[in-house]
């Protein structure tokens, strides 16, 4: 991954609104949440939440996709998992031994 794209991916996470979504969406699993389960465990009012679904979407965070009528917004896990070793690919490479972060197994 980039810097350009990962920069984009982390301003796309940079509002509380659009952190919120995400979480909502990641703890929802690969199928996903339609806008009106969305705005019902966030409690953003639906043409703001069309607004961060579009720069969820745009940064490639989440995957939107329709069935019939409804739209089904999902986390997409892949970009997510890039995102989190991008940022944590050179951990401690500064850092004097004795400082280093434990692993968690």
């Amino acid at each position: 991954m980039d810097w350009e794209h990962a920069a984009g991916g982390f301003a796309a996470m940079g509002s509380e609104a659009r952190l919120a979504v995400l979480r909502c969406l990641v703890r929802a699993g690969e199928g996903g949440l339609i806008v009106q389960d969305i705005q019902a465990r966030t409690g953003i009012a639906p043409s703001t939440l069309a607004h961060h679904l579009k720069l969820l979407a745009s940064a490639g965070l989440i995957v939107q996709r329709r069935e019939g009528r409804s739209t089904y917004n999902t986390a997409d896990y892949a970009q997510l998992k890039r995102l989190a070793a991008f940022i944590l690919s050179e951990c401690c490479a500064d850092a004097p031994p004795e400082q280093e972060v434990a692993s968690d197994g």
